[in-house]
């Protein structure tokens, strides 16, 4: 034990033993206006993107509104019903509906959104939304089923969210 004790504190020791290395940390800094994002973004029956370089996509995310820019973290969040807005390189702006789903940011600046339903913001009517949401509060209001008052309620939340999205066009 003693022959132990005088190799760890000899100077053999120390030329045997590590130096401490420094732990490379990867920092994440903010998105460059150069940098850009490949956005797929894919509905069950079409893709409106495939791996297109876009500056930043606007999400209507189940914890809130949120912005992807390059660079962002890896996540991976639901959506709700709402808003899509997506910049393009040429500061161009393409506003889409979605009815939910889920969007992935990768760590390769890469993001994919797979939606339920979507479609471009104008494409729908304000006055049709305005009406169909009448005629939903309507059987809400009734005395229906419990069923069909549920899918009333789904329907009502889809109609006020795309009423609140033509409405910030």
């Amino acid at each position: 034990m003693a022959a132990l004790r005088s190799i760890t504190s000899s100077a053999v020791f120390a030329a045997v033993r590590r130096a401490p290395t420094a732990v490379s940390l990867g920092r994440r800094g903010y998105a460059e206006a150069a940098d850009k994002i490949k956005l797929s973004l894919v509905l069950p029956h079409q893709a409106l993107y495939a791996s297109q370089d876009v500056v930043q996509v606007n999400i209507s995310a189940a914890t809130g509104d949120m912005g992807i820019l390059a660079n962002h973290a890896p996540a991976i969040e639901p959506l709700r019903a709402g808003l899509l807005e997506v910049i393009e390189s040429a500061g161009t702006s393409k506003k889409f509906f979605i009815s939910g789903g889920f969007a992935t940011v990768h760590p390769n600046n890469a993001l994919t959104i797979n939606a339920v339903e979507g479609a471009p913001l104008e494409d729908f009517s304000p006055e049709a939304v305005r009406s169909n949401l009448a005629e939903v509060q309507r059987v809400l209001g009734g005395n229906g089923s419990e069923a069909e008052k549920a899918e009333a309620r789904i329907e009502a939340d889809v109609y006020e969210s795309l009423q609140y999205a033509l409405g910030s066009k």
